[in-house]
């Protein structure tokens, strides 16, 4: 239902028959009830109390963010209506592609030329000529003209209105012509002879010359109007080319009207009698609409607007008429106006009300399976577009809107409120990157346009997309592990509190997790798998906060061709050292890479130069484990982002150069609850994950290159399973209480399962009251002597390569059985034909393949 639901709501509307706003000087003559109500004058007095302006005070309320009351709202449009650059008026018309303007109503001195309209919409607004109105303006200008006599003035009369009506088709500004004869005569159009209508016309003349009169207004002559109807349809029916619509004022009206003569059925013999000429039945023809529904449905010649009755009759009087054109009007034969005039928000409600009734009706259908969701997607777009711009001959491309248009009405749920949140921060976001983290550790993502997302999440809890099963099991060429097809669909659901602007200017971020079709979580989930350790933690009495360092090694090009090397700038590289932050190239970098960082909420505690050439370290924020996880793999994509502009490659490979400092991606672990830095607390937490450690370390070091990190007296945590307090040498380092670093861990790790891993073995430790049988160790392990080793717990060596610690990881069962034996079985799997893909590849391009992916 969410592609209905997304078309209803954001495909704009050409407005096929509307009215000119009033000038600010006249707003206050006219009367703004008159917004919901055909009354005037007396009969006004009783319009507060009817369903249509109930319904309006609600709706304007809402959107004014005022009391719901007539006088507050009319007190906050005024406020309104000052502000500069007609704010409100546009405002009220958003969501209206181009307005199709009938300029000939009374009082042209009080209202905006039909061009002014052009800056409320996304088209420039064309006219409707208004036949009556033409031929008024002619009698007007002949009662004038002293030296015209009875004989001439009927010939002068008709060879006037002929041209204008000339004019008029042959000029692009106008795109149809209206006559208003239901309300002078009814819509029986008499076919009256040429004898006839001179008659007729010579009798008028003479009175109005009687009566020494010098202004005309309304012609109330059945053989004149019908004889202006019948040559205007002649002109165009007779015209080369496009054939430009005739509307007529069908049905509502006010008092002016004679009910019993504006039923469209009059027509009929006017209809067969121009079969060329288009004709449109205006304002539902209401209370005739079942009449206009048939005749539209039978007459190829005729359409059926269902318009003015928006906002004009309550929404159950909507709803009704919207099911009584359908009953047999096809929907190609359907098409919208507002009715709009004097008052925007005649416009605002009608654009409102319209999406509701047809979301309710053609929902329903849908439910009822009268319709399929794209025959329902196609009605709206006959209905509020595609109709008018054929039959005008407007040409205008189908462009949906932008979602901020949407009815204030809509369903909202807390993703919806999320996302309009973010939204409201960061208006110019366009696209939105629904991202995850595959088994090799190689960010994905599907781009999903913002309007989209907010239209999925109008009729749906959450945002999701349909994804293959194999995406957990591919590697970075997109080969599928042993075991693993392309049968089976997952949905990739997007977290939306995890989104954050960027990487790049009109793109937001957003996490996924993997769930299956019935709404259960996908086992083989990395997000997921975290997120169920964490709840695990939870039920333990454990929570805890975790901050990352990232480091990564900037690497640049000689020319465009040649392959990533040191940077050349970079002489004197050196931890901690100044001189590497003075080149010009670099600290513009670096500077833009904060500011980034800022605006996506990720805020530096520090940054500074690390030992290898072009070498730095970012250091992040503790935060709760997914956030900072989730913040973790945003920053890494906007410190990439950003290096590429500056023509610059950042990569997390574990050991770039040899002989030069590794590169890691060290995590900080506090443990926040409650008692978190008691000794009885945080010592089985790390006894837990030192017991496990050989492994883990199949998940934090999980690339064939990690191991070339893994070198004693280097700062990186070597080769022993131990720890000790701010000793850079173990791989846990103690600082105090419960804050320990983790130092055997790198970027190429998939992150999620290598904090689940750490995080899980923990909890277990804490559960089994693990006991802390290593001893803090003051010296690098790597140099102590056996006896020393033995006196500290120090017994167990890191695995030396990825394939040691997959075996090491198939041998701990108490530690596959808290991961979990599927997961654990296809991460292996993975890990498997990863090394399979990288031995095939040559050892000297190893280096290169590894930089391009990470």
């Amino acid at each position: 239902m969410e592609d209905l639901i997304r078309a209803i709501r954001t495909t704009p509307i050409i407005d096929n028959h509307a009215h000119p706003l009033l000038t600010s000087a006249a707003q206050k003559q006219y009367p703004l009830l008159a917004i919901t109500t055909e009354a005037h004058g007396d009969a006004m007095k009783a319009t507060p109390s009817s369903l249509s302006h109930i319904r309006a005070v609600t709706q304007l309320s809402k959107i004014l963010g005022c009391p719901t009351s007539w006088e507050a709202v009319v007190q906050s449009i005024e406020v309104q209506r000052l502000k500069p650059d007609n704010t409100w008026a546009k405002r009220c018309l958003e969501g209206v592609e181009t307005i199709l303007v009938d300029d000939g109503l009374d009082g042209k001195e009080d209202v905006f030329d039909y061009s002014w309209h052009n800056q409320l919409t996304r088209n420039n607004c064309k006219r409707i000529v208004r036949i009556e109105k033409v031929a008024e303006e002619i009698i007007e200008h002949l009662l004038n003209k002293h030296t015209v006599t009875l004989g001439v003035a009927f010939q002068i009369f008709k060879n006037h209105f002929v041209n204008s009506i000339k004019e008029a088709i042959a000029d692009p500004e106008v795109v149809g012509f209206k006559s208003v004869i239901c309300y002078r005569t009814g819509l029986d159009i008499s076919d009256c002879p040429e004898e006839e209508f001179i008659l007729e016309f010579k009798s008028l003349f003479s009175d109005l010359k009687a009566q020494s009169a010098t202004e005309f207004k309304r012609i109330d002559r059945q053989f004149i109007n019908s004889s202006l109807v019948n040559l205007t349809a002649e002109l165009i029916q007779a015209a080369p080319g496009h054939k430009k619509p005739l509307q007529f004022h069908t049905g509502l009206g006010d008092n002016d009207i004679t009910l019993s003569r504006s039923s469209p059925s009059h027509l009929q013999p006017f209809i067969r009698k121009y079969p060329n000429v288009p004709i449109v039945l205006l304002h539902a023809s209401y209370p005739w609409t079942k009449e206009a529904g048939y005749l539209a449905s039978v007459y190829d010649n005729v359409y059926a607007d269902i318009g003015e009755v928006f906002p004009m009759v309550s929404k159950d009087g909507q709803e009704r008429l919207v099911r009584e054109i359908l009953e047999l009007c096809p929907t190609e034969k359907v098409l919208w106006s507002t009715d709009g005039h004097w008052f925007p928000e005649t416009y605002l409600l009608a654009v409102i009300q319209v999406r509701e009734v047809l979301e309710v009706v053609l929902s329903d259908y849908v439910r009822k399976n009268i319709l399929s969701v794209p025959q329902a997607v196609k009605a709206v777009e006959h209905i509020l577009f595609r109709t008018s711009n054929d039959l005008y001959d407007l040409g205008l491309p189908l462009k949906p809107l932008p979602l901020k248009l949407l009815p204030p009405s809509q369903p909202k749920t807390s993703d919806f409120q999320l996302l309009t949140a973010f939204l409201e921060e960061y208006p110019d976001t366009k696209f939105l990157r629904l991202q995850y983290l595959d088994y090799t550790a190689t960010p994905r993502l599907r781009v999903i346009p913002i309007r989209r997302a907010l239209a999925v999440l109008q009729s749906h809890d959450h945002l999701s997309i349909g994804i293959t099963k194999a995406s957990l099991g591919i590697l970075q060429n997109d080969t599928m592990v042993p075991g693993v097809t392309a049968t089976g669909e997952y949905k990739l659901q997007a977290v939306l509190s995890s989104i954050r602007p960027g990487p790049c200017k009109d793109y937001a971020s957003v996490q996924g997790e993997f769930c299956e079709y019935d709404g259960s979580g996908a086992e083989l989930c990395p997000r997921s798998k975290l997120r169920s350790v964490l709840e695990n933690s939870k039920s333990r009495g454990l929570e805890f906060l975790i901050g990352f360092e990232i480091e990564v090694v900037f690497l640049s090009r000689i020319t465009p061709e040649s392959s990533y090397t040191k940077l050349s700038d970079s002489d004197g590289h050196a931890w901690s050292s100044a001189r590497a932050l003075r080149g010009a190239k670099i600290l513009d970098m670096l500077n833009e890479i904060y500011d980034s960082l800022c605006d996506a909420g990720i805020y530096l505690e520090q940054w500074h130069p690390e030992s290898a050439t072009g070498q730095y370290e970012f250091v992040l924020p503790s935060l709760p484990p997914l956030p900072a996880v989730d913040s973790l793999l945003h920053a890494r994509e906007i410190i990439n982002t950003v290096a590429a502009k500056h023509s610059l490659r950042a990569t997390l490979h574990p050991k770039p150069f040899e002989n030069q400092a590794g590169t890691a991606s060290h995590v900080h672990i506090s443990i926040s609850s409650p008692n978190g830095n008691a000794p009885e607390t945080f010592e089985p937490f790390y006894a837990g994950i030192l017991a496990h450690l050989p492994a883990i370390v199949a998940f934090t070091y999980s690339n064939p290159a990690s191991y070339d990190r893994i070198v004693d007296g280097y700062w990186a945590g070597g080769s022993w399973v131990s720890w000790g307090t701010q000793n850079r040498e173990t791989v846990l380092r103690k600082i105090s209480g419960s804050h320990w670093e983790v130092k055997c861990l790198d970027g190429l790790a998939n992150i999620y399962l290598a904090m689940a891993a750490l995080l899980a073995a923990g909890t277990q430790g804490v559960v089994k009251r693990e006991q802390l049988a290593w001893v803090d160790c003051e010296k690098d392990p790597a140099d102590l002597e056996y006896e020393e080793r033995e006196k500290l717990g120090v017994h167990t060596m890191l695995p030396r390569n990825l394939d040691d610690a997959l075996a090491e990881l198939e041998s701990d069962e108490e530690f596959i059985g808290i991961l979990g034996r599927r997961l654990v079985g296809r991460y292996q799997a993975v890990k498997l034909a990863e090394m399979k893909l990288l031995s095939d590849i040559d050892v000297s391009k190893r280096w290169g393949w590894i930089v391009e992916r990470y």
